[in-house]
Formats: structure tokens, C-alpha cells, sequence
């Protein structure tokens, strides 16, 4: 979406995608997308609503922007084809999910929204890429976001003042292949979430935190990165599954599915009014508090009463998954746990897209804007992005226009980064997995402290000679899961999408957002900026932690 308005009022926009467009997180999205569209809803509803879910870290003017210009993003969506379900009158047909107190959850072909979404949009990408003024280049990996030095003024720590391009790891089959630079005015990163940080998740495979380890290096700010969503019903294959794991949509709840455990009992109406409908860091700590009261490693989500004719026609997609796993989501009870879905912190932004390091721009799950505060309420973030690209999009056009943002000339690296081998990363996740996860620990949290630094240092030791897209990757998702380590550690209480087990209370000293960057020397260090009403702060707080 930044890139197609950016296309329309800037000279030139290169669009970069380390695999293909039609990757990534948004296709993936089955249950909609959430805007007051429905004639007894309203802004402020959803403004309530998502207020809530936050566990009272959102930013309410990030918020405010998001569902007062929603519905008009999502609007724009159909005007560029895309074809939302729609009841017989014409109108939009909406569903409710965990969070939601009215109906407002627009979807596409049954459970396929994401999917229609990114078709629609790649097709207005495709309809103009005979343009001169847009290139998009696929199979391309950014490694790292370049930053203006030599005669260009500093930030008064010694920092380069402005990004200025990135360097890729061109991978596409024989063409323009190794490592090059592109230069820009501005850079926008869109690189999505942390889900292969993991053991498991929701994420496909290319979410592997390359936005946010980039945005770190070159100096940038991020925050929020302890509130990590776990689904609550992701299909539970064996102990053994590793990666991408099958979603089944909070919107089948939202129809009437029931949780109940391994005995066949349903629990979610004794824990919280809203029931299974409860916003998803409540359902997910509740299926795990089940699953050790069972000795169970899942629960089972109960369809069966919905029918198989409502459900093949509401929940096709899903329907098909399950079949191929063996699964009637008609006849079957569906074995179900938590795993990682989304991550509600990334590069700290502004209203209008901008980091703290200037000319770096960050829109969807790679950013964090202040919308999803200690949880994202259910299908906030495809409107997020549009929301947030389109302001974006206005910004840049601005600046550009304005020239503020000259093209300036890359400053040399400090030092060349250790690399993780790839053969590392299950380590990385498995500390993840056990430190930073669903249930966390102080033991947890430095058992994984400490296996992330036994790694790090020996990469520092046996330098990687021939690096590749998964040595970058693995990289990334080990400097990722560092500093989501540290803050989950520093943050001694529950809070939305982070538990803490030795810390089970919400603490209103702690109602406010830990900030994480890397300074000149490498270090990490992480400050805690107090929401206003927040009361006493505990104080700032310097981590010592080196970066490899």
C-alpha cells in the first residue's frame, strides 16, 4: 500500500521482497480485518474495544487515528478490488471476534480475507509495473539499513543523523545475484513479525525478524517487544511440530465454537464474561493453566454443533486444512494449544510512520505504533497497516516534496557482525521457546539469557566464511530474541501478552513502554517511559549486553 501511493507522487519507489510478493504474514490472515463499518457500530466502540485489549499500555491517539480513519481505508480496499463477503442487501457481512463487543470483523471468501486482500493489492502492483517510477525486486534480502556519515550532521550521541538506503542479498535465480546497495531518500520497512523467533507459530517462513535486528544496528529505537501474542487455537499436531503451524481463526469461536479440555469440559464461562470471545492473551494463559491441571498438552475446540453445511460455507479454508490433517471440523473434536501469532511491539514509530532514526519509516507488525499497547485486539493489525501506509505515504510525499530528505551517502559499517551458523538456529528458538514464551520465569528468562549468549559468543569465535539467507536470518532471530529476553526479564509483572508467573500481578508503577537500543559502543540499553497516569516509574534502567 505505501509503495502503490508513493508510486503516484514520487519519482522513483523500489519495492523489495525477500521472496515473493504474494508472501509473508497478510495472506495469511484468515478471520478480517476490523473497522466500524456496521450501522449500530461506531469509532469510539472500536476505540473501546481495543482500548481494553491493550491492558492500558495503548497510545489512545495511535488508536483514535486507527478507527477513525479504518473504515475508509477498508473502503479504498474494495474501490482496488478486492471482494469482501457481503449479505444479500449488499452490505458488508461482519462477524465478531475475541475482544469485539459488536460485529464488526469484515471478511473475504469465508476465511480467506488476507488472501483476497494481497491478491487485490498485488494486482493494482502488477497493473503499473511497466511504470517507470516503481521496481520491484523479489527473492532479495535486506541486511542492513544504511546511514548518512562523512560531511552529514550527527545526532548529538554520535549517531548518523538520516537512513539513507539498505543493502540487499540479491538471491533471485541467476539474476543481479550477491550483495549490493540501494540507495534512497527515505527507507520503509515492512518486513513483518518475530514468528520463527519461535518453536512455534502461526508465522510463515519468512518472519524472521529482519526488519526490527536491521532497524536495531543501524540505531533505531524499539519498544513493546515483551507483548508477544500467542493464538489461543492453533491445530496441535505432536510434540514434535516445529515451524508454521496450522491456524484455526478466532472467528469459528466467534460463530459459537467452545472450548473445552481433554475431559470434555468447557472453562472459558467460569474465567472471564466474554467466555471463549475473551481477548487472546486471556483465552491462551487459560488453555495453558487447563492444559497443566489435565496433564494434557492440549484442549479441544468443539464445532460440532455448527453444522457441516454453516461451517464448509463460513470456514472453507479452514475446513480444508483440517481435512488434510485428518481432522472434521463437523465431526471432530480438534485438538488445539497456544503458539506465537503476533507481536504486538517492533520499531518505535510515530503517527506518521516515522523511527527515531530519521529518513526510517516502519508500517505493519514490524512497527509499533502504540495501537496494540499489551495485546492486539483480534484483526486491528491489516488495518493497521493500511492505516499507517497511507499516512506514511502522505508524509514522505511531503518531506520529499519539502526536500528534506536529500540523498546522502552511506557511512562504512563499524565492524563487521558475527554471523550465526544456520545449524543454530534451533538453539535460538528452543531458548526462546523455554525463556520469552507463553509462561515466563526469572529461571526461564536467564536460562535463555544465557544460551543466547553462549551463541553469540561463539559466533565472535568461529566467524561464518560463506554467509547465506539463512546465516543473515538466524542472525537476526538470535539478536531479536536477545533483547525480547532482556525486557521480558526487566518487566516484573503480567501484562497483556506478557506472563509472568513469579510476577502474576498488574502493576500499575510498571504502566508504561521499555524502550531497547543499541548504542554507539554496541550496547544494549533499555528505559522505561511512563505512560501519563502511570504512577511511580520504576527507574530508568541500563542493560549491559553485548551486541555481536
Amino acid at each position: 500500500t505505501t509503495a502503490l501511493e508513493l508510486r503516484q507522487r514520487v519519482p522513483r519507489v523500489l519495492l523489495v521482497t525477500k521472496s515473493a510478493l504474494n508472501a509473508g504474514s497478510t495472506r495469511w490472515a484468515q478471520g478480517g480485518i476490523a473497522a466500524a463499518l456496521g450501522s449500530d457500530d461506531s469509532p469510539e466502540a472500536h476505540l473501546t474495544d481495543t482500548l481494553a485489549a491493550g491492558g492500558g499500555l495503548c497510545d489512545e491517539d495511535a488508536v483514535r487515528v486507527l478507527v477513525e480513519e479504518g473504515p475508509g481505508r477498508v473502503r479504498q480496499l474494495v474501490s482496488l478490488g478486492t471482494n469482501f463477503d457481503r449479505t444479500p442487501d449488499g452490505e458488508f457481512e461482519l462477524t465478531r471476534e475475541g475482544g469485539h463487543r459488536r460485529r464488526r470483523i469484515a471478511h473475504a471468501g469465508g476465511d480467506a480475507t488476507g488472501a483476497e486482500i494481497s491478491r487485490a493489492l498485488i494486482a493494482a502492483l502488477s497493473a503499473v509495473q511497466d511504470d517507470p517510477g516503481i521496481e520491484v525486486i523479489e527473492q532479495a534480502l535486506v541486511l542492513d539499513v544504511l546511514t548518512t556519515g562523512g560531511t552529514e550532521p550527527v545526532a548529538p550521541d554520535g549517531r548518523p543523523s538520516r537512513a539513507c538506503g539498505v543493502t540487499l542479498h540479491v538471491i533471485g535465480e541467476g539474476t543481479l545475484d550477491g550483495i549490493g546497495a540501494a540507495l534512497g531518500r527515505a527507507v520503509v520497512l515492512a518486513t513483518g513479525g518475530i514468528g520463527q523467533v519461535f518453536a512455534s507459530t502461526t508465522n510463515p517462513r519468512e518472519a524472521t525478524a529482519d526488519g526490527i535486528a536491521a532497524a536495531l544496528r543501524a540505531g533505531a529505537a524499539v519498544g513493546d517487544l515483551e507483548f508477544v501474542q500467542f493464538h489461543p487455537t492453533v491445530l496441535w499436531l505432536g510434540q514434535g511440530a516445529r515451524g508454521q503451524q496450522p491456524l484455526i481463526s478466532e472467528a469459528v469461536r466467534g460463530e459459537g465454537a467452545r472450548l473445552v479440555d481433554v475431559d470434555g469440559d468447557r472453562f472459558m464461562p467460569d474465567l472471564h464474561p466474554m467466555a471463549e470471545l475473551a481477548p487472546r492473551d486471556v483465552v491462551a494463559k487459560a488453555i495453558v493453566r487447563r492444559m497443566g491441571l489435565t496433564g494434557a498438552d492440549h484442549v479441544y475446540l468443539d464445532a460440532r454443533h455448527l453444522g457441516a453445511d454453516f461451517l464448509g460455507r463460513r470456514f472453507p479454508t479452514i475446513v480444508e486444512l483440517l481435512a488434510e490433517h485428518g481432522f472434521d471440523l463437523a465431526a471432530d473434536l480438534v485438538p488445539v494449544a497456544p503458539a506465537q501469532h503476533y507481536h504486538s511491539g517492533g520499531v518505535l514509530v510515530d503517527l506518521r510512520g516515522r523511527s527515531t532514526l530519521d529518513g526510517l519509516y516502519a508500517v505493519g507488525e514490524t512497527s509499533c505504533t502504540g495501537v496494540h499497547g499489551a495485546n492486539r485486539l483480534a484483526s486491528n493489525s491489516l488495518v493497521e497497516g493500511l492505516v499507517f501506509a497511507h499516512r506514511i505515504a502522505d508524509d514522505l510525499t511531503a518531506r520529499l516534496g519539502a526536500g528534506d530528505l536529500p540523498q546522502g551517502e552511506p557511512l562504512p559499517a563499524a565492524g563487521a557482525a558475527a554471523l550465526l551458523p544456520s545449524a543454530a538456529r534451533p538453539e535460538v528458538q528452543r531458548a526462546a521457546t523455554g525463556g520469552p514464551g507463553v509462561i515466563r520465569t526469572s529461571t526461564g528468562l536467564a536460562a535463555a539469557a544465557k544460551t543466547l549468549a553462549a551463541l553469540a559468543a561463539e559466533a565472535m569465535a568461529g566467524q561464518v566464511t560463506t554467509p547465506g539467507t539463512e546465516e543473515w536470518e538466524t542472525t537476526n532471530l538470535h539478536q531479536v530474541a536477545t533483547v525480547l529476553t532482556e525486557v521480558a526479564a526487566t518487566r516484573e509483572e503480567t501484562r497483556g501478552g506478557h506472563f509472568r508467573e513469579d510476577h502474576p500481578e498488574t502493576v500499575d508503577a510498571w504502566r508504561g513502554r521499555l524502550v531497547a537500543a543499541l548504542d554507539p559502543d554496541g550496547e544494549l540499553r533499555v528505559h522505561f517511559a511512563p505512560l501519563l497516569g502511570g504512577g511511580d516509574a520504576p527507574g530508568t534502567q541500563r542493560i549491559e549486553k553485548g551486541h555481536q
